[in-house]
């Protein structure tokens, strides 16, 4: 509890494969899985399929609900698979305010009640942005870095 996981290669979320929406005519931005979260959900992907970056679409422009539906999928299978206690949601798309709002419906709506849990009853305090902010990548990016060079001498090492 509180460690990070570590299988046989970095763990990749987003390569995991999601349905397409059937309304979605995109091929995907992945060179390896045209329908993956990075292929259909990506900053990359969005820019692709609508020909500016993200930030530059305004918040009514249906591609945020089609992304929220596609990173929903995607965090679904998270939870069923992982069953995290909360899950921190960062990068540069989520910077757009209406975005996470429109996840958490679409994730409460595919997760249809299941599991059950207190912390998935309140989704507004389960699925967050990071409260480092912008920060919160090169902050946890040392903070492991700190942990490698602390945990072996800890152990004898």
């Amino acid at each position: 509890a509180g460690r990070r996981v570590h299988g046989a290669v970095h763990p990749e979320m987003g390569h995991v494969r999601i349905p397409r929406d059937p309304g979605d005519p995109f091929p995907g931005a992945c060179p390896y899985h045209a329908d993956c979260l990075e292929g259909l959900a990506s900053a990359g992907a969005m820019r692709q399929r609508w020909g500016v970056p993200p930030e530059a679409l305004p918040s009514e422009h249906p591609g945020w609900e089609l992304e929220a539906h596609y990173l929903a999928l995607g965090l679904a299978a998270v939870v069923t698979v992982l069953s995290p206690r909360r899950i921190v949601m960062g990068g540069g798309i989520t910077g757009q305010p209406s975005l996470l709002p429109r996840v958490r419906a679409r994730l409460r709506d595919l997760l249809g009640g299941y599991p059950r849990s207190a912390a998935l009853a309140d989704l507004e305090r389960y699925l967050v942005a990071p409260a480092l902010g912008e920060r919160a990548g090169v902050l946890g990016a040392l903070a492991l870095a700190e942990d490698a060079l602390v945990t072996p001498r800890a152990r004898g090492g």
